[in-house]
């Protein structure tokens, strides 16, 4: 089978001739029918073939963009217009938005082909992507184990080539921590760098939406045309779209966080990023060492802050405004507590109660207070570290995929975002990419920036794969 390939492959395929957007369209729909991944949600074979045709037209005329024809997916967070969007969840199961999210128009404006919506952990909330009320996503390098969440569907498809590039979403670790899993690269922009418009919310000071695929360049054409002020996202920002560093990456220091690091001195893990630590020495990047002492309180404290938003963004899913309706309530307070307690899984329902105590009176100062003056400090880290480094470089997960139902523990579950959520709460950018393999499974790094600097992230990303092939490495599933 022809690989799809990568988004610039395409884009030189068609602008040569050699395949049409609507074939190429119709090999990624017969290869979603044809997964066992369950990677997707919904299949929109209409709505593709109508854009690929709208791509070749573009094409002929001279007008195509990098992402004109290319074929892509949205994580089922993202408001499609005319398309169920569902969240991964049994309570918006036969919801349509009327209007495409902003992420979602801009690509569609760029002309890219909008193949499916992609499975995830029910609102997002989940580091396996096995809450999903539609069942679990499978990895494509084994199938008996998770590709990561939430934005697990997003990974899985791109690393099975069942599309070039993807949309996800990142609270805590739910674009990296995928990626790292499934053999991908993925990046969590600056929040505020990408409209949250049309975006379901989960915790909104911490939601941000970003890319999926194969190759950091292509991050980097996804980032180009999803990122921009939007004045309908009232958290959105009023920044200088990101353009290539300026300076080779012989002149970037990057630091390593010793907090990291140390939970890897037994890890097999460890070797593969001192394996890319070597990589990048030998293009002229310097190393320092660096401290962000407040990481061992990241995972609480994230937990605080994320529950406690979720609980007031999910309080309006009550059978009445939004959502799931339970069948013949006796009354108005039967209607609530059913139609919430049929719609939400086991963990969005777990997260709204912690989130509920955290915010009531008596907890306030306590916890959801005292998680935001641990996040200022937490934040504070970062800028000081940064006063004498360019970037950090640290491991993404502290696992490679583990077998579907072996973590069932909950705060286990959590010690999954161990490296991921401090950027998060931070609100930095930061990255994941493919960085080797263990026990044939691949293993993720991750670099973080300063606050609207994804330009020397992706400098970064490009040279390391420019020396290295693990971003070429493709799973059985997409043989």
């Amino acid at each position: 089978m022809t690989p799809i390939g990568s988004a610039a492959e395409i884009r030189a395929r068609l602008d040569r001739g050699e395949i049409s957007s609507v074939e190429l369209a119709r090999d990624c729909i017969r290869r979603i029918e044809a997964s066992r991944l369950n990677a997707f949600i919904s299949v929109t074979a209409e709505r593709a073939l109508e854009q690929a045709e709208a791509a070749d037209a573009r094409i002929r005329a001279g007008t195509a963009t990098p992402l004109t024809g290319v074929p892509i997916a949205h994580k089922d967070i993202f408001c499609t217009k005319g398309v169920r969007t569902t969240c991964g969840s049994k309570m918006l199961d036969g919801f349509v938005s009327p209007y495409d999210a902003t992420v979602v128009e801009k690509l569609a404006a760029a002309g890219a082909v909008m193949v499916g919506k992609t499975n995830m952990d029910e609102f997002a909330m989940g580091s396996s992507s096995e809450t999903s009320h539609y069942g679990p996503v499978r990895n494509p390098w084994d199938a008996s184990r998770v590709p990561g969440g939430s934005s697990g569907g997003s990974a899985a498809a791109v690393a099975a080539d069942l599309v070039a590039a993807a949309t996800g979403t990142d609270t805590g670790g739910s674009i990296r921590q995928p990626a790292a899993f499934s053999g991908v690269s993925g990046l969590k922009p600056t929040y505020g760098r990408v409209s949250r418009w049309g975006m379901v919310a989960y915790a909104s000071s911490l939601d941000q939406g970003g890319p999926l695929a194969r190759s950091v360049a292509d991050l980097e054409t996804m980032l180009r045309c999803i990122e921009g002020f939007d004045p309908k996202d009232s958290t959105s920002a009023e920044r200088p779209a990101t353009s290539r560093a300026a300076r080779p990456v012989s002149e970037i220091k990057v630091g390593l966080p010793r907090e990291y690091f140390a939970q890897l001195s037994s890890s097999p893990l460890g070797a593969r990023l001192a394996d890319a630590r070597r990589t990048f020495e030998s293009l002229g990047v310097r190393f320092v060492d660096v401290g962000l002492p407040n990481t061992v309180v990241a995972v609480p404290t994230y937990y605080v802050i994320a529950s406690a938003e979720a609980s007031t963004n999910l309080a309006r899913y009550d059978g009445v405004r939004y959502g799931h309706r339970c069948k013949d309530p006796r009354d108005i307070a039967d209607l609530f507590q059913r139609s919430r307690d049929e719609g939400f899984g086991r963990e969005v329902k777990r997260r709204i109660l912690t989130g509920t105590y955290a915010l009531s009176v008596g907890y306030y100062d306590a916890y959801y207070v005292k998680a935001q003056r641990v996040r200022r400090l937490i934040r504070d880290d970062f800028v000081e570290a940064f006063k004498t480094v360019d970037a950090l470089l640290a491991p993404t997960s502290p696992s490679v995929a583990f077998p579907i139902g072996a973590v069932s523990d909950p705060i286990e579950m959590y010690q999954q975002d161990v490296f991921t959520v401090p950027a998060s709460l931070a609100g930095i950018p930061a990255m994941s990419l493919p960085c080797g393999f263990h026990d044939g499974l691949p293993v993720g790094m991750q670099l973080m920036g300063k606050h609207f600097d994804e330009a020397t992230l992706v400098a970064l990303g490009r040279a390391f794969q420019s020396a290295t092939d693990w971003h070429l490495k493709m799973p059985p599933e997409a043989t």
